[in-house]
């Protein structure tokens, strides 16, 4: 009988945990994104290693980052980050998140002095 050495199981579970971090990331990328989301993307290329790196990650001379297959990436590339829960590189990405609810409910200075 061959057993798996523990170094190898834990490899493994890696991977399917890897697996299915990407199946859901496959499924929330196919929700809407949060209307609070703001800024840009600053090509630092953080998101586009998780949980691997992607083998169309490219890097400039500059070291910015790019996609090779920019206008076909799947959803979750284009929508990442999608809400500020799934923003799992939020000290390095260029997008950040508001409450829009507090921007609602400010009330113009009109009616705030009476008028």
């Amino acid at each position: 009988m061959q057993t798996t050495p523990p170094n190898r199981r834990q490899t493994m579970l890696e991977v399917v945990t890897g697996l299915v971090r990407k199946v859901q990331r496959f499924i929330t990328s196919l929700l809407p994104v949060d209307v609070g989301r703001r800024g840009d993307c600053n090509r630092c290329g953080a998101c586009c290693k998780l949980p691997y790196p992607c083998p169309f990650l490219r890097f400039d001379a500059e070291g910015l980052s790019s996609c090779a297959v920019y206008y076909a990436r799947p959803p979750s590339c284009r929508k990442y980050p999608r809400t500020a829960s799934e923003n799992i590189t939020p000290a390095t990405c260029g997008y950040y998140f508001v409450d829009v609810t507090e921007i609602g409910r400010a009330r113009p200075a009109t009616e705030q002095a009476g008028g």
